[in-house]
C-alpha cells in the first residue's frame, strides 16, 4: 500500500458506530461456534467469490487487490477465486464448492444476500468462516468489510442538491436505484432520501435489475416517456454504470442541455463523463482499505483468531459481526486530479485519451 492509500485508509478509516440492518431478538451472534477453533499454522486457501463481471471494479480492482494483499500477508497462502456472473444457484454452487475443497476462508460478496445465507450455514457447519465483502451476506458470517453504505447515498444526494442549486424543484428527478436483491442499493437509496426527500420533485424511481446499464436505459426511457423530455431536473443514479446506460437514454431522448446525473465507483467511464460535462459526480470508494481488511480478516479467521475490529454490525440473522466500515467520497471534475489519479487508481494517460483532451485540459489535469 502506497503512502497516499495508508492516508486514505486511516482518513476514511473505520466509521465509530454499530449499523443495524433490522436484527431479530433470536439472532445468532457472531463466532458464537468459532470459540474452540482449532488454532492453524502454514499456508492457507482462501476462497474468493465476486458477485459479478458487469461492474468494472470486481475485475480491475477488488479481485487483484485481495489477492495482491493475502500473498503479502501471507506468500504461500493460495486464493481460488470465482466470479458468479450475477447467478445466485451458481454463487450457491461455488461456495458448495469451496466447503468440498476444504478451504479455510472465504471472502464472499453475495449475489443475493438472503439466498445465500444457506450455504453461509453449511460453510459454517464445516467450520469454515466467511467474510462477507462489500455486502452483507445473511447466515453466520464472521467479519464484514464495505464503505458506510447509507452515507453514499447521502454524499450522493447533497452533490445532486448542490448540482440543482435553487432550481431543486423546478423539475422532476428520476431515481435509478440499485439492484433490490442487493441489500447496499437499499442503503444507498436510504441515505439518497434522507437528503432529497421534501427538496426535490420525485417523478419516478426505479429498482434497476442488476444494476445493468441497458435496464437503466429502459428505466430512463420510461421516464421520459412519463415526465416529458423537458422535465426532468435531475437523475439520481445508484452507479455510474447505470450512469451511463441513463446518459444514452437521456441522450436519444433529446434531453438537452443534460439534467445532473450522480454515480458511483469511480469507473474510469464514469470518471471520463464527469470530465466532458455528461455526468455530474460519482463516488469514490478507496477500495485499497477495503481489500486489506477483508484479506486481513480471512487470513485471521483462517487462522482460528478473531478478527481484530472493534466495530460490529447485525445482519437480520447474525449480530455483532466484527467489522470495518470505510467512509466514500465525492468524486466532481473539481477533485479528479487529487483523488483517482493521486492515490492511483488510474494514470492521467488512461484517462485522457485523444477524445477527453480537451476536458483534461480544462480541468488542469495535463498541466
Amino acid at each position: 500500500m502506497n503512502a497516499t492509500m495508508r492516508r486514505v485508509a486511516i482518513a476514511s478509516a473505520v466509521v465509530s458506530m454499530a449499523v443495524s440492518l433490522a436484527a431479530c431478538g433470536s439472532a445468532k451472534e457472531a463466532g458464537d461456534d468459532k470459540s474452540d477453533q482449532k488454532k492453524k499454522t502454514g499456508p492457507l486457501t482462501i476462497g474468493l467469490l465476486l458477485p459479478e463481471d458487469q461492474t468494472a471494479r470486481y475485475e480491475n480492482f477488488d479481485r487483484p487487490l485481495i489477492t495482491k494483499k493475502i500473498k503479502a500477508l501471507c506468500a504461500e497462502c493460495k486464493v481460488l477465486y470465482v466470479n458468479a456472473k450475477s447467478d445466485t444457484a451458481l454463487q450457491q454452487q461455488q461456495v458448495d464448492s469451496m466447503i468440498t475443497k476444504k478451504v479455510d476462508a472465504i471472502i464472499l460478496d453475495a449475489v443475493d444476500s438472503e439466498a445465500i445465507a444457506s450455504s453461509v450455514k453449511k460453510a459454517d457447519e464445516a467450520d469454515i468462516p466467511v467474510v462477507a465483502y462489500d455486502r452483507l451476506a445473511q447466515g453466520p458470517v464472521s467479519g464484514y468489510t464495505s464503505f458506510d453504505n447509507e452515507k453514499v447515498g447521502k454524499v450522493q444526494g447533497e452533490a445532486l442538491l448542490k448540482a440543482l442549486g435553487d432550481k431543486a424543484k423546478d423539475g422532476k428527478v428520476v431515481m435509478l436505484n440499485g439492484w433490490e436483491a442487493d441489500p447496499n442499493a437499499a442503503l444507498f437509496k436510504k441515505g439518497a432520501l434522507s437528503v432529497l426527500k421534501g427538496k426535490v420533485d420525485i417523478g419516478k424511481q426505479y429498482d434497476v435489475d442488476r444494476w445493468l446499464a441497458d435496464k437503466a436505459n429502459e428505466a430512463m426511457n420510461g421516464a421520459i416517456s412519463s415526465l416529458g423530455k423537458n422535465n426532468i431536473a435531475g437523475v439520481y443514479s445508484a452507479n455510474d454504470t447505470m450512469a451511463g446506460g441513463a446518459i444514452t437514454a437521456l441522450k436519444s431522448g433529446g434531453v438537452d442541455p443534460l439534467p445532473p446525473v450522480t454515480g458511483q465507483d469511480a469507473e474510469l467511464a464514469g470518471v471520463q463523463r464527469i470530465l466532458d460535462g455528461t455526468q455530474y459526480m460519482s463516488v469514490y470508494k478507496p477500495y485499497e482499505p477495503e481489500a486489506t481488511a477483508a484479506a486481513e480478516m480471512a487470513i485471521a479467521l483462517g487462522r482460528g483468531d478473531k478478527p481484530n475490529e472493534s466495530n460490529t454490525v447485525d445482519s437480520p440473522t447474525t449480530k455483532g459481526i466484527p467489522a470495518t466500515l470505510i467512509t466514500p467520497v465525492s468524486l466532481t471534475k473539481d477533485n479528479i486530479k487529487d483523488t483517482v489519479i493521486k492515490d492511483g487508481l488510474y494514470k492521467v494517460d488512461k484517462i485522457c485519451t485523444a477524445k477527453y483532451k480537451a476536458a483534461c485540459d480544462e480541468a488542469g489535469l495535463l498541466k
